[in-house]
This record gives structure tokens, C-alpha cells and sequence, in this order.
């Protein structure tokens, strides 16, 4: 089952917060969180019901460093849309 330490960070960067304006929220999590976790997480931690989840995998990037190549950790991308007029209270950048 999903919970909130599977979630990493809310993603800010020039265009998620133009998505933020439009009312999407992008959400880094492990790639073991699904769809219909990430919106129980919403509406129990954040009582708010996404309307529409998107997702996608991100494999970590292959990095050198000082001669030795290393692999950032993978992860999963969520696009949630929430509902009109609904807020998350704590997105501060």
C-alpha cells in the first residue's frame, strides 16, 4: 500500500509552476507508487481528490565522476490535476 514517505518532492521548476497556475501539481515519488496510490495519499493526507493522475518513469541519469561512472536513482513523475478551487495548503518554493 502506498504512503506518504513513497512521495519525494513537489517538483519547481519554470514549468511546473506555470502547471501550478493552471492547477497541476507535479510529485516525484518511488517508482513502486501507482496511480490509484498517489490518490489515496491525496485524500488522506491532503483531503483533496485528484481529478486527473498522469505519470511517467525517469531513469536516472549515468554520471562520471572522477573516472567512475556511477547511476542516479530512478523515479517516477505524477502530473496530478486537482479539482477547481481546490489547494494544497503547504506548496511553498
Amino acid at each position: 500500500m502506498a504512503d506518504i514517505t513513497d512521495i519525494k518532492a513537489i517538483l519547481y521548476t519554470e514549468k511546473t509552476i506555470e502547471l501550478q497556475e493552471s492547477g497541476v501539481i507535479v510529485v516525484q515519488t518511488s517508482p513502486r507508487m501507482t496511480k490509484s496510490g498517489l490518490k489515496d495519499v491525496f485524500k488522506e493526507y491532503f483531503g483533496v481528490t485528484p481529478s486527473k493522475v498522469n505519470s511517467l518513469k525517469q531513469s536516472g541519469k549515468v554520471k562520471r565522476f572522477r573516472g567512475k561512472i556511477g547511476k542516479r536513482a530512478d523515479f517516477k513523475k505524477f502530473y496530478v490535476t486537482l479539482p477547481e478551487g481546490a489547494e494544497i495548503a503547504n506548496l511553498s518554493a
